[in-house]
């Protein structure tokens, strides 16, 4: 099978539509490309792909809006930019996407949120809550409250951030050229456009030359920096035409439309790598018998009722190890619970947790897929 044909079995997309194409060069919200596009996208719900959309735009309309014909250097007139092209956005995405019958939700983030351990999980937790709706999450920068020392720096970045928070299997970037091309085509009549590479392939970054344009921020260099944050969780990225006609369906039917760059790795293979390999350990929870065979032969979750021993202070979403009786480690992930609260329901089932705690975020201490042997 090929490359393009693997894209076939993807069934969450992180996709990121850049400003040049939401905003037509400038010249406004380009309402018919984002009518196609949501077009589009609601063909790929139907189809059973599970879609968050990064948007960028939100400052090039709120410049429109305000008259301004070149983006301001000050702060304060970038976030009140963001503030009025924010309304405009998601009204029209709304609208748009109600004529599908189908709903969205604006989601607004900083570095922050996905610096902080227990930020991101309850991002990660809200995302997949409304994936689990059939929801289209349209997620942008904070631009209204962040500041220049902490802001992702284009939503490139932000996409392949969102896409290993979601533990996507693919990141579409639309931009408004036909892909990547091994020299900067605008200025080398002899430029090859690259169809497809590892992403390993240490040259791409040298390949990546060119920076953005009036109303964007990143460039064919922050395409590929974005292809390997997202090659990070196993996701593949595919850099597209976005004004080619119908190009999300292009891409699903595996045709050679703009550039895929993919991973090594499959998603839970790569996920599965990264906690063994690249994670403080921050707390142990001892297993009974049962707990140790079910998580070695089944591959299953760890539940609260095969616990009999907690120690370490841990944060909800840090490392923990598990151990048999003996103190033997036999895997290791991501906690769903803080030490205290573990305290609290070990050995308990997962239907008493609610009356043992007064809430319940997961009925699993550990998830499966953020859980890997060792």
């Amino acid at each position: 099978m090929s490359k393009r044909e693997q894209l076939k079995q993807a069934r969450r997309w992180v996709i990121k539509i850049g400003s040049a194409l939401l905003t037509d060069d400038g010249a406004g919200l380009n309402i018919n490309g984002i009518s196609r596009w949501v077009e589009q996208m609601a063909q790929l719900r139907q189809d059973g792909i599970e879609l968050v959309l990064v948007s960028s735009g939100a400052v090039a309309e709120g410049m429109c809006r305000l008259g301004w014909n070149r983006r301001p250097h000050e702060l304060h007139k970038l976030q009140a930019a963001a503030a009025v092209g924010q309304m405009g956005l998601v009204q029209t995405y709304e609208s748009r996407f109600q004529t599908y019958g189908m709903h969205t939700a604006q989601v607004l983030l900083t570095h922050e949120d996905l610096s902080s351990r227990e930020r991101y999980l309850n991002a990660r937790t809200t995302l997949r809550t409304l994936l689990g709706y059939g929801v289209i999450p349209v997620v942008n920068e904070n631009d209204t409250v962040v500041i220049d020392e902490i802001r992702f720096g284009d939503n490139d970045t932000l996409a392949a951030l969102v896409a290993n928070l979601v533990e996507a299997d693919q990141l579409i970037i639309l931009t408004d050229q036909e892909g990547m091309f091994d020299k900067d085509p605008r200025s080398n009549n002899d430029a090859k456009l690259i169809h497809e590479a590892s992403i390993t392939d240490s040259s791409l970054e040298a390949m990546a030359t060119g920076g953005a344009g009036t109303f964007g921020r990143g460039g064919m260099l922050t395409k590929v920096r974005a292809a390997r944050l997202a090659a990070r969780s196993g996701a593949s990225t595919v850099i597209a035409p976005g004004r080619k006609e119908n190009v999300l369906l292009s891409i699903r039917q595996a045709e050679q439309t703009g550039t895929l760059l993919y991973a090594e790795q499959a998603p839970v293979t790569a996920r599965k790598q990264w906690l063994a390999g690249h994670l403080k350990l921050s707390g142990k929870l001892v297993l009974d018998a049962g707990a140790v065979k079910v998580l070695g032969e089944s591959g299953r979750s760890l539940l609260a009722v095969g616990v009999k021993e907690v120690s370490g202070h841990f944060a909800r979403g840090e490392v923990v190890a598990c151990v048999d009786e003996q103190g033997q480690e036999i895997a290791r992930g991501l906690i769903n619970y803080n030490s205290e609260e573990v305290a609290k329901i070990k050995g308990q089932a997962s239907n008493q947790i609610e009356s043992l705690l007064g809430y319940v975020d997961e009925p699993e201490l550990i998830h499966r897929d953020n859980l890997v042997l060792t």
